[in-house]
């Protein structure tokens, strides 16, 4: 919730929300304001923050979590 106001992507609250809701959300995750292409940057940029880790190791398909 701290790196919310860093995110200047739509979804991005609605991600933030999912994030602190769930255990893990897959990075292709999209929604009315966020395209799946849009998702996975924003979980890219949230890895870069620090905010969320990367769970599964695998490029192809990833899960990220707090």
């Amino acid at each position: 919730a701290a790196v919310a106001p860093k995110l200047r992507a739509k979804g991005s609250a609605d991600v933030v929300k999912l994030l602190l809701s769930d255990d893990a959300v897959p990075g292709s995750w999209s929604g009315p304001k966020l395209s799946a292409r849009g998702a996975r940057r924003l979980f890219d940029r949230l890895g870069e923050l620090g905010a969320v880790r990367e769970l599964t190791g695998r490029p192809t398909f990833r899960l990220y979590g707090l």
